[in-house]
């Protein structure tokens, strides 16, 4: 694995778990705090399915929801490794990245955020491995959400202004933000991403050349 993508997944996974831990233990349910005023603020809230609050019932939803999660994860590692050997563009390497180090960082929420915390609570903070136990078995722990967009649509714009709506009203966390990214630099740069790819694929199929040499063509392409 490139020094790229380890950089990469070690930024992401540190950022988001040190965010979620110290909103876990330092605010209750429901607790707020501006940031940058009339911009983004810190709101803890805890997800217990998929994004924007949807969620399989039952505890067997929960469980089904976690094992796919970690399959897609196995899923865009092998595409990600598949990828970094046949010299795609690091740009889209980094994206890939992204997307992987994102939904990781969910999938340690509800794996194991329920086995080393007590349950959250409005007026509640939660311990860190307390005597009791924690407030749920592995893979049936909830997501930490805490960031949260406050810019309002202004009073002038028809329809949406109506009463200040938020322009972006969901609360999501570092990992979401990261997978969001990854998938949105995709789609803007998509026409380079993959014109690479493909350029690569066809010098290599056309002509036996040494991995530095046909980064060279590809560059010069």
């Amino acid at each position: 694995m490139s020094k790229r993508i380890l950089l990469v997944l070690f930024f992401v996974l540190a950022l988001d778990q040190l965010v979620k831990v110290y909103i876990k233990l330092n605010f209750s349910l429901g607790e707020h705090i501006p940031m940058i005023n009339g911009l983004i603020e810190l709101h803890f809230i805890e997800n217990k399915g998929m994004a924007f609050g949807l969620e399989l019932p039952g505890q067997w939803g929960k469980i089904i929801l976690s094992l796919f999660r970690i399959a897609a994860v196995v899923v865009i590692g092998l595409y990600l490794k598949r990828i970094t050997k046949e010299g795609a563009h690091k740009g889209f390497i980094t994206c890939i990245a992204l997307i992987l180090a994102g939904a990781i960082g969910n999938i340690i929420d509800s794996a194991i955020y329920g086995v080393l915390f007590s349950a959250s609570g409005f007026g509640q903070v939660a311990e860190f491995m307390p005597a009791s136990g924690g407030y749920a078995a592995p893979l049936l722990g909830n997501v930490v959400d805490m960031l949260h967009f406050t810019v309002r649509w202004p009073d002038w714009m028809p329809f949406f202004g109506e009463g200040g709506g938020e322009i972006f009203p969901p609360i999501f966390n570092v990992a979401d933000a990261a997978i969001t990214v990854g998938v949105l630099w995709i789609i803007v740069r998509q026409r380079t991403y993959f014109r690479s790819l493909n350029a690569k694929q066809e010098i290599i199929a056309d002509v036996d050349l040494s991995e530095e040499e046909t980064n060279a063509a590809v560059d010069n392409a």
